[in-house]
């Protein structure tokens, strides 16, 4: 199977994770606006979703924003938090 399939996914996901984003990108205090799109990816993703989109970071989160890329590194943490 090719790898068109995979990238469509995570090119969905990461303009999802770049919407919420640019929503949160105006707060003027930058934690709060990381903890923000976190908080959202995490109430309104499901757990696949999730994965998918720490793994597309690990990969090189290649299109992802900044405060996206926060975002999912946060979400990441947080889950390793809740698990040790």
């Amino acid at each position: 199977m090719s790898e068109k399939p995979a990238r469509a996914k995570y090119e969905l996901l990461v303009q999802m994770a770049n919407d919420i984003s640019h929503f949160f990108q105006s707060e003027t205090d930058r934690e709060v606006a990381v903890s923000s799109v976190a908080k959202h990816i995490r109430s309104f993703w499901v757990p696949r979703m999730r994965q998918h989109i720490i793994a597309h970071l690990h990969a090189g989160g290649e299109g992802m924003s900044t405060l996206s890329r926060e975002a999912v590194l946060r979400l990441e943490m947080d889950a390793a938090k809740k698990t040790a």
